[in-house]
């Protein structure tokens, strides 16, 4: 005799390029993670009703709703998916938090620090009454960075000394490449020190376990117009490209980029971690390694050394296949989605939460007004 298994009615407000990923990892973490609750993909929201019941049709979604206050009112829904521009991250999440929804939050958290601020504050309010939220910085969730967290925490780096790391993208390096949401400060925030810096303050954050406690930044914007796709211009409003330094809480220094002006590099994620020890070394372009130096080896025989993350023990891994099969983007992804239920079964706060998010948002308003000021900026004597 089977018994039924608690499920929990997914609503989700979004559908293209991070629809299809969260849509992709709700459909299918409980054939390979043992959750509970089960996800049930009970609504999917979206503004044309056409372009979203042709996705709701793809994806397995139950039902459309081209109001997202309406899809938030549902009876079946339980929690919601925000996968929309950051503009409406805020008013969205306020007011699912404020209906007893639990709430799943694409990065970064917000436009601004007010709003982040907001959003927690809503958070830590809703959280009185058991329910839960989460920010989703997916790469927190690839195997070779959660290993790399628990070897610095497990002490064999030593001191972190040095966090290098840089995010780098080419879907703008053309300046015949038209004009996107993602371009337009109102609705994007900001640009690649948004969309791709909070990638890697998160994950220097995350790996090493300590915060950035202060930057020093620029930014630039190399094509200020770009074709609107009516024959007209549109002008872009955000930054091209980021570079900012930082200090670390526990005295190290970090260094970050952040540009989707890198001919040549589609998706390229790196971080470098150097410690009184040891150094590892990670690049989303060979998701499934890390390189791993250990300062203790005699000079001999020293060097980097390839540690290829697909055993069983290495996190998340058990749950899929035998040791040296891949893993890629969207197993991340998976496991986000895994951890957030199992917080949700378990009655525990998910990781990282909005207040983790609130502390990148931190960051980024300190680059962004840094570059703004020009903070600490010396002219070079003679130019």
């Amino acid at each position: 005799m089977s018994t039924a298994r608690e499920t929990i009615g997914i609503g989700m407000v979004g559908h293209a390029f991070m629809g299809a990923v969260h849509s992709h990892a709700w459909r299918n973490v409980h054939r390979f993670f043992p959750v509970a609750p089960i996800p049930r993909l009970a609504a999917l929201g979206g503004r044309d009703e056409a372009r979203a019941k042709a996705a709701a049709e793809r994806f397995g979604w139950a039902a459309v709703e081209t109001d997202w206050r309406a899809l938030i009112a549902r009876d079946d829904v339980d929690l919601v998916d925000i996968c929309t521009p950051g503009d409406t991250h805020a008013e969205i999440a306020i007011a699912a938090l404020e209906a007893g929804k639990h709430v799943l939050c694409e990065k970064p958290l917000a436009n601004t620090l007010a709003e982040a601020e907001a959003m927690t504050t809503a958070a830590e309010k809703a959280r009185e009454n058991g329910v839960r939220s989460m920010v989703a910085f997916n790469y927190r969730r690839v195997p070779a960075l959660a290993h790399a967290r628990k070897l610095v925490a497990s002490g064999a780096l030593g001191r972190i000394r040095h966090v290098r790391t840089v995010y780098l993208q080419d879907w703008l390096s053309s300046s015949d490449s038209p004009m996107s949401w993602r371009l337009d400060k109102d609705k994007a925030g900001s640009g690649a020190l948004g969309d791709l810096g909070a990638h890697i303050v998160d994950a220097t954050q995350f790996v090493t376990g300590e915060t950035v406690t202060g930057v020093s930044a620029l930014t630039e914007t190399f094509v200020g117009e770009r074709p609107d796709g009516s024959g007209g211009t549109g002008q872009v409003t955000v930054d091209d490209c980021a570079l900012f330094l930082g200090r670390l809480s526990g005295g190290g220094v970090a260094s970050f980029e952040a540009t989707r002006y890198a001919l040549g590099r589609k998706n390229s994620m790196r971080l470098e971690v150097n410690g009184s020890k040891a150094s590892l070394a990670f690049d989303s372009e060979s998701m499934n390694e890390l390189s791993w130096f250990d300062g203790g080896d005699p000079v001999t025989e020293a060097g980097f050394r390839r540690i290829l993350v697909t055993e069983p023990a290495h996190p998340y891994l058990a749950a899929w296949w035998p040791p040296g099969h891949l893993l890629g983007y969207e197993h991340t992804f998976t496991h986000e989605i895994a951890d957030l239920l199992t917080a949700l079964g378990e009655g525990r706060d998910p990781a990282p939460s909005f207040a983790d998010g609130l502390g990148v948002q931190r960051v980024l308003d300190a680059a962004g007004r840094s570059a703004a000021g020009q903070s600490r900026w010396t002219t070079t004597e003679g130019n």
